[in-house]
């Protein structure tokens, strides 16, 4: 008991570093608003159109801009300043808020206003997010990392119960533009810490960027690390099958299987992201601490398989809630775990590359799982799509684990700048 709570306790050490905390402080706020806004467009385009098509084609045009942008965001993100590109995209990304929340207010807004801000918003993440993952370890240093990057997990995940039941009250007493003005509000703060800091970023001597020629490097480099490439097969399954129906399902689960309205939205919300904190709190630190990682990763994907067949079948607030509080305990698991890793794993000067493909193949992909699954939805029935995707997941998990026979028996070295970063257990 004593060793848990010793790992629990040394799972928070990066806050020790001053950056670091500024910065997680106005990521905090900056998120909540990103959650009332997730929770408040998805209830909007489900007012708009009623149609669960529509809500999977604003999740794919969010996703597709990885698929199209992630290889060189990577590139980007390691020529330049991270900080200042953090500033920028924070900036465009309020903007983007506004603009919504404007047509909202005066009742201009149609549907493919929120495509064409959904397309935008993408673009911008799909340098953020990469920018992002690499700035934490330019705050917390490569021993940190994991730590970091599970800290930056905890905070989204105390968003996501926050800012979606925020949100649906609001949306049910105030009406939906309230939702998107606070979001644009929030990105001031991440704004204000990320110019009071001093990130530790070592650009190279040599400024002048080849994309093709570093992406190129970076994909061979994936080519030899097969360890790294089960981490993405993971991570990927993981959002095309689970988070691709948290971002673009719910209001059809929330309206056609609970007959419920902006609140029951935001309740499924909350408590999706309430068990993604318990998972981050107490699961994460001593799942990360295991010494057969694959296993592990493994067990998690088919624990989030069952709970979405729960979750299918689920006919009341108080049954859908729970499924989606411990089916989500596994989805931070995986991709926080996914993230740490390959980036424990990856030499620096790779990293960003490394975390661009990651992004686009993990996220980019999402691209096609919402629309297939809006696309199901509509014509088989929501709760039909969400159990296709629980037996997909269950099955592909148990495919994984009997047939990738190295997955089950690595762990994690001490990272270098050599590619063989992983050793074998005997």
């Amino acid at each position: 008991m004593t060793s848990v709570f010793s790992t629990l306790r040394d799972s928070f050490s990066p806050l020790r570093f001053p950056n670091f905390r500024i910065y997680l402080s106005g990521q905090a706020v900056s998120l909540i608003g990103t959650w009332l806004q997730v929770t408040a467009q998805a209830w909007l385009v489900w007012t708009l159109t009623g149609s669960e098509e529509a809500s999977g084609i604003v999740a794919m045009l969010g996703a597709l801009p990885f698929l199209i942008f992630g290889p060189f965001a990577g590139v980007i993100a390691e020529r330049y300043d991270r900080r200042k590109l953090l500033i920028g995209t924070q900036i465009a990304a309020m903007l983007l808020a506004f603009a919504l929340a404007i047509l909202v207010q005066t009742q201009l807004v149609q549907l493919w206003h929120v495509y064409l801000l959904s397309f935008l918003l993408g673009t911008v993440n799909a340098l953020d997010v990469p920018t992002q993952q690499t700035f934490l370890g330019d705050l917390s240093g490569t021993s940190e990392l994991r730590k970091a990057v599970n800290l930056n997990a905890m905070i989204l995940q105390v968003s996501r119960i926050i800012g979606p039941a925020i949100a649906g009250l609001a949306v049910a007493r105030l009406g939906i533009a309230p939702a998107f003005w606070v979001n644009g509000l929030s990105f001031l703060a991440v704004v204000a810490s990320l110019v009071a800091l001093k990130s530790n970023q070592k650009l190279g001597e040599n400024k002048k960027a080849q994309p093709l020629r570093d992406l190129m490097e970076a994909l061979r480099y994936l080519k030899t690390q097969p360890r790294i490439q089960d981490l993405f097969i993971f991570s990927t399954l993981t959002v095309l099958l689970v988070i691709s129906i948290l971002l673009s399902q719910l209001p059809a689960v929330a309206d056609k299987l609970l007959h419920g309205n902006a609140e029951t939205l935001g309740t499924l919300q909350a408590a999706s992201g309430a068990g993604a904190l318990i998972a981050v709190l107490f699961i994460m630190p001593i799942f990360q601490s295991l010494r057969r990682s694959g296993v592990a990763l493994s067990l998690a994907a088919v624990w989030m398989g069952i709970w979405l067949l729960v979750f299918s079948t689920a006919r009341s607030i108080p049954v859908s809630a729970m499924a989606l509080f411990f089916g989500s305990m596994g989805a931070p698991t995986v991709i926080a775990t996914a993230l740490g890793m390959v980036q424990f794993m990856t030499p620096p000067e790779m990293r960003a590359r490394i975390l661009s493909l990651f992004t686009m193949i993990s996220f980019g992909l999402q691209t096609f799982a919402v629309l297939i699954i809006g696309f199901v939805a509509e014509r088989l029935g929501i709760a039909t799509a969400i159990e296709i995707n629980a037996i997909i997941l269950i099955g592909s998990a148990v495919l994984m684990f009997v047939f990738r026979t190295e997955m089950r028996r690595w762990e994690m070295a001490r990272p270098t700048n050599s590619p063989a970063v992983v050793t074998e257990l005997i």
